[in-house]
């Protein structure tokens, strides 16, 4: 995926750096100098420019934004490449910066930061935005993408877990966040648009009921990209880490 022409700008500002993660480098992105660190996770096909809109507005709001391109995305070094990528490299970017703020997540980014929060990430706050809980949302994705019958569906399936190592229970312990939701005391702020037609509405909703104390935010009119840039998103963001960063009473 190419950085948008819209994008070009945030994308140019940002300090970069790089980490070896599992083996391959992997691109990383900053903005701003001080303040709590918020970290946005971009999705599958997806690169960290596509948080473009939401950047100098956390800069404004008092917050350090960092970024990065997963293994075979964006600027970051290519090969097979599966959600433990991801979560490696956020256990790193934690080594190197310490506790978080927030995890902002897009589709299979947010996904990625709910579960690792739920395996111990420490962050004050997580965001999902046009992303789901549950690991066959993004088979099911890929299937319908694809056109697959449900033979070939099911074996996409076998080869996933044979992949991460697991069965289906542990699958589920490890990844199902419907199952096995966030921990009390990391608010979630779930946020999809209405004219998603790459994941259903219905994955965030579910997603939402499963986690206590979780809001959800549905943006009318809104894509599964275009929703990253809506009014309704940044303000919700916005809201969201002004109420992490309160003291508990």
């Amino acid at each position: 995926m190419t950085v948008a022409g819209r994008e070009e700008a945030v994308h140019a500002q940002a300090l970069r750096g790089a980490l070896q993660v599992r083996g391959r480098r992997v691109a990383t992105y900053a903005w701003g100098d001080d303040g709590p660190p918020v970290v946005f996770v971009h999705g599958w096909r997806g690169r960290a420019a596509q948080f473009a809109p939401l950047v100098p507005t956390l800069l404004e709001s008092g917050h350090r934004v960092l970024a990065f391109d997963a293994p075979a995305h964006g600027a970051s070094s290519g090969g097979p490449v599966d959600i433990r990528d991801w979560l490696a490299t956020l256990a790193e970017l934690q080594r190197i910066h310490g506790r978080f703020r927030a995890l902002v997540g897009h589709s299979f980014g947010g996904f990625s930061s709910v579960t690792a929060v739920r395996h111990g990430l420490e962050a004050d706050a997580v965001v999902s935005i046009a992303g789901a809980g549950r690991p066959a949302a993004f088979l099911d994705e890929f299937s319908r993408m694809l056109r697959l019958d449900e033979p070939t569906r099911a074996e996409l399936e076998r080869r996933f877990l044979r992949r991460v190592g697991e069965d289906p229970a542990t699958l589920a312990e490890r990844y199902d966040a419907l199952a096995h939701p966030l921990r009390a005391g990391v608010p979630l702020l779930v946020v999809h648009g209405d004219a998603d037609r790459q994941l259903p509405l219905a994955d965030s909703r579910a997603l939402a009921a499963a986690t206590p104390g979780s809001r959800l935010v549905v943006v009318p009119g809104a894509g599964h990209t275009r929703v990253l840039g809506a009014p309704e998103t940044v303000e919700a963001v916005l809201e969201h880490l002004a109420l992490a960063a309160r003291p508990l009473a």
